[in-house]
C-alpha cells in the first residue's frame, strides 16, 4: 500500500503491517509496533475478550529474524490475536478474514490505496487505508470498543520527538537533527467517527511499560481522551478508540485513514556532466512538491476518500473482470505491486526515475536502467504520460552530444558525465519504446519534437557496435547481463533491427529520409536468418581479432582484470562471458519488444517460433535438483521449476559463460511466455507462467514480490505484456484503430488501458466490442482476426 514514489506499507496475509518504507528507500525489515485491536466487552471486566486483529504471527518471524535471538523483545507478537487468517488480493484492494471461535464478532477488513490508469497524481499519494468491519454473529446485542495504536515510529535516534492531535486521530512526528533535514517525518491516522477518543500519551517507563499499560487498556475495554504530554520526556507511542455497539446480526465499518509525509531527502546518485549546468541539491519526492506537510495531505485524503475509493474500485473491477486463465491475472496483478514499492521514485516535477530494485535497506542499482526497464510494459499502458518522462531523460539529460546514452540516469534527473559504455540492448530499445509511446499517447509533436534526438541515438549505435554498416552488432556490446557481447548475437542483433524498423516507420511518417536505415534493415534480417540461424535457434558468432575493438583485457568492463588462467582461457575459448552456440531465452528480445510496442515483425516468423520452441523445449526445467547454478540460485532451485536463461543442448558451453547463464528470472520467464503466446504458442506460454507462479505461492516466497537483483525487481513487469498477447488487443490513438487478434478462440474478456480512457476489450458472440469503463477511447475502427484454429 501507498503511491508510486510516495512509500510503503505492506499489509500481509495475516493483517500485519510491515515492510515500513517511508522515507524513501525500502526498508524490508522495519516492522514498528502498529496494530488494530477489539475488545469485545462481557458482563464484568474479566471476561472481555480482547485481540490484535492479525491471525497467527508466522513461525519465521519467531527465530531467525534480526532480535528474534532475544526474543523478539518489544515487539507486538506476544499479544493475544485471531486463530486464523485468510487472505484475498484484488489489486489494489486486499481483504483480510479472521476467524476465532472465541471471538463473538466476524472479522474482516481491507486495505488499499488510490490507483486507477491515466490519474498518475493521485495515484503517488503517500496514504493508504484500512476497512474494518464487525458484524455481530450472536443473538444478543454487543459492547465493542475498537482500536489503533502506535509506537512513535518516526523518531530517529535521540532528536526530539513527539506525538500531536489531528482530526479524528493523532500524529506520530520526529524531528530532524542539524544538517540532517532528511531525518524529519511525520505519520497521521485518523478516523472519522464522531465517538472517537485519542490517547497522545502513552505510559512514560522503562522496559516494555508504554506497551504493557496501552494493552491493559486495551483488554479492559476503556475508551479515554488523554492529551499531549506537556513536561518531561514524550510519549512512546498512542492509541485511538472508537465505542461502538451492534444488535444481532448488525454490521458496522470503521475507516482508518493512514498518511505520511518525509519531504526531504539526501539522494544524490550521479556524477555531474563536465560541460553541463550544474543542477543543485538533492531528491524531492512528487507529493513535497503538491503538500506543504502531512496536515495538508492528512486534509486532502480526507475530503477526497470517498471519491478516490470509488474511482480506485471502478478499476479494480475492470481489471479483474476477465476470463483470462487465472494464472495470467495473478502474474499481471501480483507484479503491479512493483508500482506502490520504493522501487519507483518520482520527483517534485513529476519526471518518474527507478531503481531496478530493492535491497534490504537501500535501491538496489539506480536510474531506471534501460535495459531492465525494457521489460517492464505495465507503465506505458497505466500510466503513458509517465512513462514519456522516461524518454524524455533517456534521450534528454542522459544522451550526450555524440548520441551516447548514459543507461543510469542521475538523481535529481539532470545530464550526467558518460564514463561507461552505452548499453546496446538498453539504447536500441528505448528508440521502439519511442515508436510505442507515440502511438499510444497519439502525440506526433511530442515524436518530432524527440526525433532529431533519436537520429542521433541511432547513429551512435550504427558507428559504435556496426561501423562496418553490415546490419548487425559485431564491436562489443554492453547489455543486461552486466558484460560485453563479442561479435554479433541474435538477442541484441534483433534489438538492433528492431530499432531500426521503428526508425523507418517514425522518419516516414515525419516526411525524414530513412533510406539508409532502410538498407541497414535489409541486410541485417538477412544476416541473421542465415549467419546467426543454426537451423532451430539463433546463436552468437564470437568474435574478438578481427574487431576494431581493443583487447578483451584492455577494454573497460564490469568483470574486472584478466587473471593469468583468464588470459590463457581467452585465448582457447575467447572473451569471457559470452553464450556461443547456446540456446540463449533472451535470443530474439528484439522481436519481442517489436510486437508489443507496435512496430510489428522484422525476423522470419517461423525461425522466430523455432527459437522460442526451443528455449521451452531446452531451458524450462520442472525440476532443478540436478542443475547447477554457482551463481545466483535463490531465485529457484532444488525441486523448483523454472526458466533457464541458457543452455547449450548441442554441447559447447564454455568454460565461463555469461555470468547469469545459470539462473532464472521471472521478468524473461513472462518475456518468453507472452512471445509465444503472441505466436500462437499459447500452451507453452503459460506452461511457462505455471512454473514461474508456483515459485511465489507463499510457502517459501512473498507472491507479490518477485525478486531478482532485489525486491520487487522491475524486469517482472514484463507479465503485463501477457494482456496484450492473449487478447491480442493493442490501441493505436495516432490512427485511432483499435487491432484486435487475439490468441484465445471464442468468447472473452480482457482489460485494456489506453491513454484517453480504461475498459474492456473482446469478442461476445462472436463479434469483437470495446466496452469503455473510465474516461474516452475514440475508435473509427476495429481491425479483428480471429484465433486460427
Amino acid at each position: 500500500m501507498g503511491g508510486m514514489g510516495a512509500g510503503m506499507i505492506c499489509l500481509e496475509g495475516t493483517g500485519a503491517l510491515s515492510h515500513f518504507s517511508l522515507r524513501h528507500q525500502p526498508q524490508v525489515f522495519n516492522e514498528p509496533v502498529t496494530f488494530a485491536a477489539v475488545c469485545v466487552k462481557g458482563r464484568a471486566p474479566e471476561a472481555n475478550v480482547a485481540r490484535v486483529l492479525e491471525g497467527p504471527v508466522p513461525g519465521w518471524k519467531l527465530f531467525g529474524q534480526p532480535g528474534s535471538g532475544n526474543g523478539a523483545a518489544g515487539s507486538a507478537f506476544g499479544l493475544p490475536r485471531f486463530r486464523g487468517a485468510r487472505f484475498r488480493a484484488r489489486f489494489p484492494f486486499a481483504t483480510v478474514t479472521l476467524e476465532d471461535r472465541d471471538v463473538p464478532l466476524a472479522v474482516e477488513f481491507t486495505g488499499w490505496s488510490p490507483f486507477e490508469p491515466g490519474d498518475a497524481d493521485h495515484a503517488s499519494l503517500p496514504v493508504c487505508a484500512l476497512e474494518y468491519r464487525f458484524t455481530n454473529r450472536t443473538g444478543r446485542p454487543l459492547e465493542a470498543v475498537f482500536s489503533w495504536s502506535a509506537k512513535n515510529f518516526m523518531a530517529t535516534g535521540s532528536n526530539p520527538q513527539g506525538i500531536k492531535p489531528a482530526p479524528g486521530g493523532f500524529q506520530l512526528w520526529g524531528a530532524a537533527a542539524k544538517d540532517r533535514a532528511w531525518e524529519e517525518g511525520a505519520f497521521v491516522a485518523a478516523v472519522d467517527d464522531p465517538a472517537v477518543q485519542v490517547n497522545h500519551a502513552w505510559f512514560r517507563g522503562g522496559w516494555w511499560d508504554g506497551l504493557t499499560m496501552a494493552w491493559n487498556d486495551i483488554a479492559a475495554g476503556r475508551c479515554f481522551a488523554r492529551p499531549p504530554v506537556s513536561e518531561g520526556g514524550p510519549a512512546p507511542g498512542a492509541t485511538l478508540f472508537v465505542p461502538f455497539t451492534l444488535a444481532p446480526g448488525q454490521s458496522k465499518t470503521i475507516v482508518l485513514r493512514l498518511c505520511w509525509y518525509v519531504g526531504t531527502t539526501n539522494l544524490r546518485i550521479g556524477k555531474d556532466a563536465k560541460d553541463a549546468p550544474p543542477v543543485e541539491g538533492t531528491y524531492k519526492p512528487w507529493y513535497a512538491g503538491r503538500f506543504p506537510n502531512v496536515e495538508a495531505v492528512a486534509a486532502y485524503w480526507r475530503e477526497h476518500y470517498a471519491r478516490l475509493r470509488a474511482n480506485t474500485q471502478r478499476f479494480s473491477d475492470c481489471l479483474h473482470d476477465s476470463t483470462l486463465p487465472a494464472e495470467v491475472l495473478e502474474a499481471v496483478t501480483a507484479n503491479l505491486t512493483i508500482l506502490k514499492s520504493p522501487t519507483v521514485l518520482r520527483q517534485a516535477d513529476g519526471r518518474l526515475w527507478a531503481w531496478e530494485g530493492c535491497g534490504d535497506n537501500s535501491g538496489c542499482c539506480h536510474g531506471t536502467c534501460t535495459h531492465v526497464w525494457n521489460y517492464a510494459q505495465a507503465i506505458p499502458h497505466l500510466f503513458p504520460a509517465l512513462e514519456r518522462t522516461l524518454r524524455e531523460t533517456e534521450f534528454g539529460p542522459s544522451q550526450d552530444a555524440r548520441g551516447h546514452q548514459t543507461f543510469r540516469a542521475a538523481l535529481p534527473i539532470r545530464p550526467v558525465e558518460p564514463d561507461f559504455h552505452a548499453a546496446a540492448d538498453g539504447q536500441l530499445g528505448g528508440i521502439l519504446k519511442v515508436y510505442r509511446d507515440w502511438r499510444i499517447s497519439g502525440n506526433t509533436d511530442w515524436l518530432r519534437r524527440l526525433w532529431p534526438k533519436v537520429r542521433q541515438s541511432l547513429d551512435y549505435c550504427i558507428t559504435s557496435w556496426d561501423p562496418d554498416r553490415q546490419g548487425w552488432l559485431r564491436e562489443p556490446h554492453h547489455n543486461t547481463y552486466d558484460i560485453e557481447f563479442w561479435g554479433p548475437d541474435g538477442m541484441c542483433t534483433s534489438f538492433y533491427l528492431g530499432a531500426l524498423q521503428a526508425a523507418v516507420l517514425m522518419g516516414r511518417a515525419l516526411g525524414d529520409n530513412v533510406s539508409g536505415y532502410e538498407e541497414l534493415l535489409a541486410g541485417g534480417v538477412r544476416r541473421m536468418e542465415s549467419e546467426l540461424w543454426d537451423g532451430e535457434y539463433f546463436i552468437q558468432k564470437i568474435e574478438w581479432k578481427t574487431l576494431r575493438a581493443a583487447d578483451p583485457t584492455k577494454l573497460q568492463s564490469m568483470v574486472g582484470n584478466y587473471s593469468p588462467e583468464a588470459r590463457e582461457l581467452l585465448e582457447k575459448e575467447g572473451p569471457k562471458y559470452q553464450y556461443g552456440i547456446g540456446c540463449l531465452s533472451d535470443g530474439v528480445l528484439g522481436c519481442w519488444l517489436g510486437l508489443v510496442c507496435g512496430v510489428g515483425e522484422f525476423v522470419d516468423r517461423e525461425k522466430v517460433r523455432s527459437h522460442l520452441r526451443a528455449v521451452h523445449r531446452y531451458n524450462l526445467k520442472h525440476d532443478l535438483t540436478a542443475h547447477a547454478n554457482p551463481q545466483r540460485p535463490a531465485y529457484a532451485c532444488g525441486a523448483e521449476g523454472g526458466l533457464l536463461l541458457c543452455s547449450w543442448p548441442k554441447g559447447g558451453k564454455l568454460s565461463l559463460p555469461f555470468v547469469y547463464s545459470d539462473e532464472v528470472w521471472t521478468g524473461i520467464e513472462y518475456q518468453v511466455a507472452s512471445h509465444l503466446i503472441l505466436l500462437g504458442e499459447v500452451e507453452r506460454g503459460l506452461e511457462i507462467v505455471r512454473v514461474c507462479r508456483a515459485r511465489y505461492d507463499g510457502r517459501i516466497r512473498n507472491p507479490f514480490n518477485e525478486y531478482e537483483c532485489g525486491h520487487w525487481y522491475a524486469r517482472a513487469m514484463s507479465s503485463y505484456a501477457l494482456l496484450q498477447a492473449l487478447s491480442g488487443a493493442r490501441y493505436d490513438a495516432v490512427e485511432q484503430v483499435l487491432y484486435l487478434a487475439p490468441q484465445l478462440k471464442g468468447d472473452f474478456r480482457c482489460f485494456l488501458a489506453t491513454a484517453g480512457g480504461y475498459g474492456l476489450v473482446g469478442v461476445r458472440r462472436g463479434k469483437p466490442f470495446l466496452e469503455v469503463r473510465a474516461g474516452q477511447i475514440p475508435v473509427k475502427e476495429i481491425r479483428y482476426e480471429p484465433a486460427r484454429d
